[in-house]
């Protein structure tokens, strides 16, 4: 089966909003076997919905439209369909008082205008919002298909899992598209293309996409026109075999993030962590934190720009800073030393660099980044000479600390003086 996605709204087309409903909607229905053919986006004009909708199904018979259900004058996708369809709205009394009812559970009066809500084309299907106040519709005739979804992401995800996937399994041919992501770091686009060498004829027939980023680069391997037992099996060979070219740079799969994967491992070792930032300014600590359950493992940090803070409250020498500079292996040495002294734990993340877009000399050019871990006493330190803007070297440079800490708790434990 072929579709179309069509998302509406102007904020689309000026650019406020990012269409991440149809990135949703089309990887959910290529696990099914639904084939996305064409996606599209149309501002909150009624006559334009209309052309952009006989348009799709002129061409492929089945469309998916999401936002412009709302209660508001521009949440016009409804009428627009149904006026294609020359099928009249008519209210609904028992959707309206599940309005009245979800209304009431928060205490207030439901407006009258979301009595537009309520109001359904002549033979559609109402596909249950039980997440928000509009409802789906699924209308189908002559003319073909049109599934009209809200646009509010957590609604959409919702109603295409538990209402229109179930309906469209039936209409799939059973060859499905699916794809699997193998998370690597701390290794470049064009070396790591060199490391897999001629991966691709020895999955086919798999397709491998890289895509850099600056957490690393992930590779996607996308399997064709497969029933699901022949894609799910070509997948795990090829990612085994990635596995094995990419050896230590792979930190993960799919979705995972180097944050969680370095907290697993601590909490495994029975391993406490403290970070000590400079140029990062505390984005280290937020990746850490940003991972449910970190307090477990994760214990502060002290963001050390000032040269000051990094001598009263990490013990940073100044003659170190003198003699080295804050940017240098000595001090960021001395930053996750002292970080590990001062929080009382075995594992101490230090990170200073060069950010930008000034500050930098021919020796120590913008995008130099030291980052150190001091683990049970025994402290290493790597430099890293991170491009891009001063956002991307922050968020790179925060990655590298990430990856650094995960490789040692993932080594054999050692002790020896720094």
């Amino acid at each position: 089966m072929n579709i179309e996605l069509l998302t509406v709204g102007t904020e689309l087309l000026l650019g406020f909003t990012i269409d991440t409903n149809g990135a949703l909607i089309a990887r959910a229905l290529g696990e099914i076997g639904v084939r996305v053919v064409r996606r599209g986006s149309v501002g909150d004009q009624e006559q334009d919905i209309a052309d952009a909708v006989r348009e799709a199904l002129a061409r492929t018979g089945a469309v998916i439209t999401t936002g412009g259900l709302g209660p508001t004058r521009d949440d016009v996708t409804k009428r627009a369909v149904a006026d294609l369809f020359d099928a009249q709205l008519e209210f609904h009394e028992e959707i309206w008082q599940t309005l009245v009812e979800r209304f009431a559970r928060m205490g207030r009066v439901a407006p009258e205008m979301n009595r537009a809500q309520a109001e359904v084309p002549r033979g559609a299907t109402v596909l249950r919002n039980r997440w928000g106040t509009a409802p789906g519709l699924w209308l189908e005739a002559a003319h073909g298909l049109v599934v009209m979804l809200p646009g509010v992401p957590r609604e959409m995800r919702k109603l295409l899992e538990h209402e229109v996937v179930p309906r469209l399994v039936s209409r799939a041919a059973g060859r499905v598209v699916r794809s699997r992501i193998v998370r690597t770091s701390g290794i470049p686009e064009s070396l790591l293309a060199e490391r897999l060498g001629d991966i691709e004829r020895r999955v086919a027939p798999l397709s491998l996409a890289y895509l850099p980023g600056y957490e690393g680069v992930d590779l996607r391997l996308t399997a064709w026109d497969s029933t699901p037992a022949e894609a799910d099996s070509a997948l795990a060979a090829g990612v085994a075999l990635i596995h094995e070219r990419a050896g230590h740079h792979v930190y993960g799969e799919d979705d995972t993030n180097l944050a969680g994967v370095l907290l697993d491992a601590a909490r495994q070792r029975r391993v406490r962590i403290a970070v000590a930032e400079s140029c990062t300014g505390g984005l280290l600590g937020k990746r850490l934190t940003d991972v449910p359950g970190s307090s477990e493992v994760f214990v502060g940090g002290v963001i050390a720009y000032d040269n000051a803070v990094k001598e009263s409250l990490l013990d940073v020498p100044p003659e170190l800073l003198q003699q080295h500079g804050a940017v240098s292996e000595e001090v960021v040495a001395a930053m996750a030393d002292g970080a590990a002294r001062r929080f009382g734990v075995p594992l101490a993340i230090a990170i200073t660099g060069i950010a930008g877009p000034g500050g930098g000399t021919d020796a120590k050019p913008v995008g130099t980044v030291w980052v150190a871990t001091a683990l049970d006493g025994a402290t290493e330190a790597m430099r890293v000479q991170l491009p891009g803007s001063r956002e991307e070297i922050r968020m790179r440079a925060a990655q590298a600390a990430l990856l650094l800490a995960w490789r040692r708790l993932a080594a054999p434990r050692r002790r020896s003086p720094h």
